[in-house]
């Protein structure tokens, strides 16, 4: 009786804490919706700048947090997110520059950051290194050789440009945030789904989530757990460098030293936040991105007279804050981290 009554109050008290998860994020969502509905009203076209600059600003977190997500949904911890979208931003910029083609130039940055993932998984999966350490190779090695072969003045023909899917992009409000984006801010909403559907709905994915759970077991009935990891990390390595051939080839145009400004360290915040999910990432990773778009609109508005330095922490408050009230509650891959040596 007594064991019985324990795993009844035990369901008991999972089922409240998911209904109070739910609770949160639809009271979230409502009062989201109601501040969007009144910006509306107030000023449409601010509201509209303001939701479709949200969408571009969570474009390479939620590609830098799929690479940690894929990375870690197979065991492996990568910290070095901030390193491979930093050298493939470089990289992309400079093969733009040398061959004025924009497809080749981003091909280049996502080769880049496929590249440096191989060298983590080589690190962490065949010398077994501590895969933190592993990761602040990769983000040291990509800050010191951007900033030695950075060449002031460098120009490129120009940028990927926005591009109106019809009368999609006429839809009021709805029509300027989803559907009049540049080509790497629709291929991010489409791996989004992708991922997703790969990660839970195929074999490929069970087998993914199998290593990073229980290596061992999944050893055990035939899958390669080294190679499983080698190519999600080199995958999610290529999801890094599309991140970085973003800023320079679809953002700005051009490229600065350290421009990444710690976007890599805030996607592991968005992957933490969204649970090792894409869509949850998505999620939390536009949560982000409006945050940084409200700060620009708030600096360049004209219309708030506070200091830029106060309103430029927000997004960096924010993560703080998610961490601080999310983050304990998320659990990670149980071989997340762990080195596999096979018997």
């Amino acid at each position: 009786m007594t064991t019985m009554a324990t795993a009844h109050d035990s369901l008991t008290g999972e089922i409240l804490r998911k209904f109070s998860r739910w609770t949160v994020w639809i009271v979230f969502g409502l009062a989201g919706l109601i501040a969007v509905i009144v910006g509306y009203i107030i000023d449409p076209r601010v509201t509209a700048a303001v939701l479709a600059s949200a969408v571009r600003h969570s474009t390479p977190l939620v590609l830098g947090a799929m690479c940690g997500l894929i990375g870690e949904r197979s065991g492996v911890i990568n910290i070095g997110i901030e390193g491979q979208m930093l050298l493939a931003a470089f990289i992309g910029f400079l093969v733009n520059v040398w061959t004025g083609n924009l497809l080749i130039a981003v091909t280049a940055g996502v080769l880049t950051g496929a590249l440096l993932g191989a060298l983590l998984a080589f690190m962490s999966v065949t010398l077994m290194i501590d895969q933190i350490i592993g990761g602040s190779v990769i983000n040291i090695l990509a800050l010191g050789l951007t900033g030695y072969f950075y060449t002031a003045g460098l120009t490129t023909e120009g940028k990927l440009a926005p591009i109106a899917l019809g009368p999609l992009a006429k839809i009021p409000l709805v029509g300027p945030v989803l559907f009049d984006n540049p080509p790497i801010t629709y291929a991010t909403i489409i791996l989004v789904f992708v991922v997703h559907y790969v990660l839970f709905h195929t074999k490929w994915g069970l087998r993914t989530r199998a290593v990073g759970e229980h290596p061992r077991a999944a050893d055990t009935v035939g899958v390669n757990v080294y190679f499983m990891r080698y190519i999600n990390v080199i995958i999610g390595g290529g999801f890094a460098g599309l991140a970085g051939a973003f800023l320079t080839l679809e953002a700005v145009g051009s490229f600065e030293r350290a421009m990444t400004n710690g976007r890599g360290f805030v996607a592991l915040a968005v992957m933490i936040f969204g649970k090792w999910t894409p869509l949850g990432s998505w999620g939390a990773a536009l949560l982000f991105g409006l945050a940084s778009a409200v700060q620009t609109q708030l600096q360049f508005g004209g219309k708030v007279d506070i200091p830029h330095q106060f309103i430029g922490i927000l997004p960096y408050l924010l993560t703080i804050v998610v961490l601080a009230g999310f983050g304990g509650r998320a659990r990670p891959p149980a071989a997340d981290g762990v080195p596999y040596k096979k018997e």
